[in-house]
């Protein structure tokens, strides 16, 4: 699903990713933790396809069997937009747009009909408990509501995986922990592979296998998480 070799990011003369590799397998969720400064959202930018690793000739980023290091801008632009889904802490909704129209935009950047991409939409709000939001604006939703409304942007092309960054970071508890039982409820429906950044220990713990970055590099790989 998803494997990186010798991933490097350097800012300047300051190295921020130090030879990460890294292999994920469909269906997985996975945590990444780690002190401020590690490294942990870079590296998902990188593997989000957001950002470029700086020694791209000597490194391999592989999605979905495809090489995607020497993609044209416009090549990966579609790619991203028809695999890939990101749910970031703070929503990042547009707010002069109704919960139903931030749902459909990326549908619309694919190009969906307007119908095919409204019905889609309702369904996963429907699926998120939000049927009766789909014509209120940010502004007049919940934090927890507007995070549901961001996750079902990010699943309306039905990518095969999922980066989060701080999903939970602007929640209250209880908002918090009912997104983190819905990315498992997420996972058995509709199948896909989650690549989560968080300085929640709860979370973290609930995933398949939880990563630790220190210093610009995973210091452990393979830490099983058997008692979810």
């Amino acid at each position: 699903m998803i494997k990186a070799t010798n991933i490097q990011k350097f800012y300047g003369e300051l190295q921020v990713l130090k030879g990460v590799d890294l292999h994920i397998k469909k269906g997985e969720i996975i945590s990444i933790v780690g002190a401020s400064g590690a490294g942990k959202t870079t590296l998902l930018q990188i593997l989000g396809t957001l950002d470029v690793q700086t020694n791209k000739d000597d490194s391999k980023l592989e999605i979905n069997n495809l090489e995607v290091t020497n993609l044209s801008d416009q090549n990966l632009a579609k790619f991203r937009n028809e695999h890939i889904g990101f749910i970031f802490q703070f929503h990042q909704l547009l707010p002069e747009f109704t919960a139903l129209e931030n749902v459909c935009i990326p549908a619309y950047i694919k190009k969906t009909p307007k119908n095919d991409a409204e019905k889609r939409a309702k369904e996963l709000l429907d699926f998120l408990g939000l049927s009766h939001r789909y014509n209120h604006k940010p502004s007049e939703l919940s934090g927890g509501e507007q995070q549901r409304v961001a996750v079902a942007r990010a699943l309306i092309n039905n990518p095969s995986i999922i980066y989060a960054d701080e999903p939970s970071g602007n929640l209250d508890s209880e908002s918090a922990d009912n997104l983190h039982q819905l990315f498992f409820e997420l996972r058995e429906k509709f199948g896909q592979t989650f690549v989560i950044v968080t300085h929640n220990k709860e979370l973290a713990n609930l995933a398949d296998r939880k990563l630790v970055m220190v210093d610009g590099n995973i210091t452990q790989k393979e830490v099983i998480l058997e008692d979810r």
